[in-house]
């Protein structure tokens, strides 16, 4: 009985170690993750008819992002693979500018720094700011920055 306790108090302790190595970011770390841009010219990215880089991720380029986060198994934590400075901001896709975002986290998820996304690239588009100011904004904290601009997120259910 005895064996068998401290048997599944080792498991217990396994699983609940890994989890914690692999707690959620909710933001990219600036070591892994400093974020990469292919321009900085808003004429760029603000021009009629442009489409952001719709290139998928390459599947090995996923397998090293969540490695280098610590992130064993993805499925986990419902992640994205996402953009610290995405591409309709001038984001490369490259992994200095990549990292594992999780859905699941509320308020501070995927889906919220979209909301950001959107917004930072209607306000260089209309000129009431700089594509580097955006940029630095995003990658600097998108917390930070989404308090800033849209102010404190909806609360969900």
């Amino acid at each position: 009985m005895r064996a068998r306790t401290c048997l599944l108090t080792a498991a217990v302790t396994l699983c609940c170690a890994g989890i914690a190595l692999a707690a959620d970011p909710l933001l990219p770390d600036p070591n892994l993750t400093p974020g990469a841009v292919f321009t900085t010219d808003a004429a760029v990215v603000c021009a009629p008819g442009f489409v952001k880089p719709s290139q998928q991720t390459p599947e090995k380029l996923k397998a090293f992002i969540y490695r280098e986060y610590g992130i064993d198994d993805p499925s986990w934590g419902n992640y994205q693979i996402d953009y610290v400075i995405p591409p309709q901001l001038g984001g490369a896709q490259a992994p200095a500018n990549l990292w594992p975002q999780s859905f699941d986290i509320h308020p501070w998820n995927a889906a919220l720094k979209d909301r950001l996304e959107d917004y930072l690239y209607k306000q260089v588009c209309a000129g009431r700011m700089t594509l580097v100011e955006a940029q630095r904004e995003i990658s600097a904290d998108w917390i930070s920055a989404y308090r800033v601009y849209l102010g404190e997120p909806p609360h969900t259910p």
